[in-house]
């Protein structure tokens, strides 16, 4: 089974850019549908954006309306990686983010539908 390792977080002020990293080891991650998640202090897990393949090339990508415009995740075949590439960085945007692997048939958007997660990288935006 695959394992994931994120990394990339750090602080940044408002406008700015950061990339983040999800390693997958044990296995490859085109295997499963990759989804990025972030949970900030009080609040719920939510869903930020997801990928899913059509061989070893990316097929589809998915975003949440927040992020849409701003976020983008592509992968690094080669490296097991999967990058999520954060523009335009707002104060809201401020969370513990985690890459996570769906392997069965499910609805991406939702937390339940992920199998296997990451440790999470903090992400935080001052203003």
């Amino acid at each position: 089974q695959v394992q994931l390792g994120e990394s990339g977080g750090g602080s940044v002020q408002t406008g700015g850019s950061l990339r983040l990293s999800c390693t997958a080891s044990g296995g490859t991650f085109s295997s499963y549908i990759m989804g990025w998640f972030r949970q900030a202090p009080g609040n719920e897990r939510e869903f930020v954006a997801a990928i899913r393949w059509s061989g070893q090339n990316a097929e589809y990508a998915d975003y949440a309306g927040s992020v849409k415009g701003r976020f983008s995740t592509s992968p690094d075949m080669a490296k097991s990686t999967l990058f999520l590439q954060m523009n335009n960085l707002k104060p809201e945007d401020t969370a513990v983010y985690y890459c996570a692997a769906m392997s069965r048939v499910g609805d991406y958007r939702l937390r339940s539908s992920y199998d296997i997660w990451g440790q999470g990288t903090q992400v935080t935006v001052s203003s």
